[in-house]
């Protein structure tokens, strides 16, 4: 018999364990065996401890390997600095992996869409360098290196070819900033003759944008830095129907946190109202990872085709069912798939 896999689950705020939970009967419904080690990071942690991001739970990360997240709540502002931001750091999670995938059954504007995010993850504007300037100004630093650039770009071409994709667009804004972005654009392009087989572009950031509602199919996976790979997942996102469909992976060399994008919605917490099919798809990149690839595939099918057919899904879905409903059905449908 298998020996089950060690996952750190880190539940997180609001409705955070409610989703949480949600995945974790998927998974086991699926028939991988996985001993969960259940570990407290957010608010929570932060009444208990003094820190949102106890020592403990990056201890625990980094002997499992692998952990399931929920949404943390990050204060606008003020309070404590984001905990994904730290974690990320911390653990050298240098990639941000964003795929953005129609469903038939979510409301969107577009069909067909299949995208790839590719965010760097530890750099630029989000390494936290910044200060006042007086009273009156403040000053953010923008940290671009080669390493951080080249290895990026080199996890998207070797997603792409692993994952049989055609194409990576890298994004930059080298016009205007030409030593950073050209740097990243230097990088990117250096990595690229190692990739004969996989076709590679550079596209400016707002231009990219624009292309993405335009003609979203002339483009397959897109490799960034960290602040423009936050602001075009979301957008792809919204291409698909929004942030509750969105899975998210952060992945570094020997481990990966698994989350979904969307925050912690805390006036809906404890109400099994939310919608769990972002985190169960992030479950579902966490079972690739893992090289559980029939199961995850049987829960992908099964998610599909409740959502499609409509009947057992949240109110944002356009239905009535709670969270344990849609679960329960994502779960009996997954034995059509056996």
């Amino acid at each position: 018999m298998q020996d089950p896999y060690q996952v750190t689950l880190i539940p997180g705020d609001g409705i955070g364990p409610e989703i949480t939970r949600a995945a974790c009967r998927v998974v086991e419904a699926a028939g991988v065996p996985v001993e969960w080690r259940e570990v407290v990071a957010g608010s929570e942690a932060l009444a208990e401890y003094g820190t949102p991001l106890p020592d403990h739970v990056l201890e625990s990360v980094r002997k499992t390997g692998v952990a399931l997240k929920g949404p943390v709540t990050t204060p606008v502002g003020s309070g404590f600095r984001s905990v994904n931001v730290a974690l990320r750091q911390a653990l050298d999670l240098y990639v941000n992996l964003r795929p953005a995938v129609s469903i038939p059954g979510v409301k969107s504007l577009f069909r067909d869409i299949d995208l790839v995010v590719v965010r760097e993850n530890t750099e630029d504007l989000y390494a936290g360098i910044e200060h006042m300037v007086g009273a009156d100004a403040a000053e953010s630093i923008k940290i671009i290196t080669r390493r951080a650039s080249e290895r990026v770009v080199k996890f998207a071409f070797d997603y792409a070819r692993r994952e049989g994709r055609r194409k990576v667009t890298a994004v930059h804004k080298a016009n205007i900033m030409k030593l950073s972005d050209g740097l990243f654009l230097e990088s990117a392009r250096a990595v690229a003759g190692s990739y004969s087989d996989i076709e590679f572009e550079d596209r400016i950031v707002d231009n990219m944008c624009m292309q993405l509602v335009q003609k979203p199919e002339l483009y397959d996976v897109l490799v960034m830095p960290n602040l423009y790979g936050d602001i075009v997942s979301d957008l792809c996102a919204g291409l698909v129907g929004g942030l509750g469909v969105a899975p998210g992976a952060n992945i570094g060399e020997s481990m990966a946190v698994f989350e979904p994008v969307h925050g912690s919605a805390p006036k809906y917490a404890g109400k099994n109202k939310a919608n769990a099919t972002a985190t169960i798809l992030s479950a579902v990149l966490m079972l690739r990872y893992l090289g559980e690839n029939g199961a995850a595939g049987r829960i992908l099918e099964a998610v599909k085709k409740v959502i499609g057919d409509g009947r057992q899904v949240t109110y944002d879905l356009g239905g009535s069912a709670d969270t344990t409903e849609m679960t329960d059905a994502i779960i009996e449908s997954m034995a059509s798939y056996e």
